[in-house]
């Protein structure tokens, strides 16, 4: 028996919205039958889907667990995040390894690399 990653759940506020964030992100399109309560992206194609669920509680602290993202064309999907409502918090140039810190539309912390 072998374990595979299914889905990444994302606690929010409005499931629908965040997951049109992500699905943007991805070049992707949300799921058909999701409302503000709970909404997917990906449920039926290759690799993990994004799941997106209504909290009652904001979220509050800094994420225990993120996403990192890596791009060739980094400054340009860093524009286009941003673009797309991503709010850049931080730079790093450590590990041997470059990335941007950002947050999504409700402030979940993610990266993005840079492929060197």
């Amino acid at each position: 028996m072998s374990i595979t990653l299914e889905n990444v759940v994302f606690d929010c506020t409005d499931a629908t919205a965040l997951a049109t964030f992500w699905a943007a992100v991805f070049s992707s399109t949300v799921d058909d039958g999701g409302n503000e309560f709970f909404s997917s992206v990906n449920r039926s194609g290759d690799g993990p889907a994004l799941f997106f669920i209504q909290v009652p509680e904001p979220r509050t602290g800094k994420n225990r667990l993120h996403v990192d993202l890596a791009a060739a064309d980094w400054s340009a999907e860093l524009d286009r995040l941003i673009g797309l409502g991503a709010k850049r918090l931080d730079e790093h140039d450590e590990y041997g390894a470059h990335w941007i810190t950002l947050a999504d539309p409700e402030g979940n912390v993610f990266d993005l690399a840079e492929i060197r």
